[in-house]
């Protein structure tokens, strides 16, 4: 189906990255092994290591609840989503007229949408963690070229340290996960918005009327399987305030922790000034005793 063209391709781009195309090719999986779900999964887990444990979670509720839900379940309630709608007319193109009018988007495209743009913002991190890597890797090529012989260190090991290490959220890093965490938060909201504005809230409903033209009059339309289709609707558009919960709660846990940060450096400065005053009051207390 569409939806799994769309959402696995997310998942391939969301994931990829040097090291999973060298775990590919060292461990000689094909393109079918690389889009089974346990290896995506494997993937998706690995490639979100310099987020907090709350990011974590985000991306847990994410796949399970959101995609593998979307991809397993979602697809086949809204299959027969327009080859069902009936209408109690005759006049030809007045059903596709009524469809269009009561369901402007698939509810499986708005959520897939919804999936892309929720996750692109986790690229803004991944590019900075990559541009961060390429500058100290460009940086310690340099500084090894200089060094020469001297150095009995081995530079490829500092390259493979500097490949795996986990960069502190701290400063620009900080700046930039904020944002993305900020970006989260406005495409759900807008999307959960966008659907409940669209469909006029979250429950399908069983008739729908419509007097389109060429419609002759007042058309009653059916809608099959409303209560399965209801139950998704509440689930995703939980699932999507559960994510958004989470959002928040990092973006708090970033906020409190740049702050307890900054208050410990303050202390930490006022400290070392206070040290310093007294070091140099030590030092002219035995100046005057010497000259004494």
């Amino acid at each position: 189906a569409s939806c799994d063209v769309i959402v696995s391709c997310w998942l391939v781009c969301f994931c990829a990255g040097k090291d999973d195309v060298e775990y590919f090719h060292a461990n000689n999986l094909t393109a079918d092994t690389r889009m089974s779900w346990p290896v995506l999964y494997a993937q998706i887990v690995g490639a979100n290591r310099h987020s907090t444990s709350l990011g974590k979670v985000w991306l847990s509720v994410l796949f399970i609840f959101r995609v593998m839900v979307l991809v397993v379940a979602a697809e086949s309630v809204w299959g027969d989503e327009q080859s069902d709608f009936t209408c109690n007319t005759l006049q030809p193109g007045c059903e596709n007229v009524c469809y269009d009018q009561f369901f402007p988007v698939s509810h499986i495209r708005l959520w897939c949408l919804q999936l892309v743009f929720v996750s692109t913002p986790a690229l803004l991190v991944a590019m900075y963690v990559a541009y961060r890597n390429h500058s100290d890797k460009k940086r310690l090529l340099q500084g090894s070229g200089r060094a020469g012989f001297r150095s009995n260190k081995d530079p490829d090991e500092d390259l493979e340290t500097l490949k795996r290490r986990r960069l502190p959220i701290a400063g620009a890093l900080w700046w930039t996960y904020a944002c993305s965490l900020v970006f989260r938060l406005l495409f759900e909201g807008g999307f959960m918005y966008a659907l409940y504005v669209v469909y006029d809230g979250f429950q399908m409903p069983r008739l729908v009327q419509c007097d389109q033209w060429p419609c002759p009059n007042l058309v009653d339309c059916f809608i099959s399987r409303p209560t399965e289709k209801t139950i998704f609707t509440v689930f995703m558009a939980t699932a999507s305030s559960i994510c958004m919960v989470l959002n928040m709660a990092e973006l708090a846990y970033l906020v409190a922790k740049a702050v307890t940060r900054s208050l410990g450096g303050q202390k930490e400065r006022k400290t070392c000034r206070k040290s310093n005053r007294e070091r140099m009051q030590n030092k002219t207390n035995q100046k005057l005793l010497v000259s004494t």
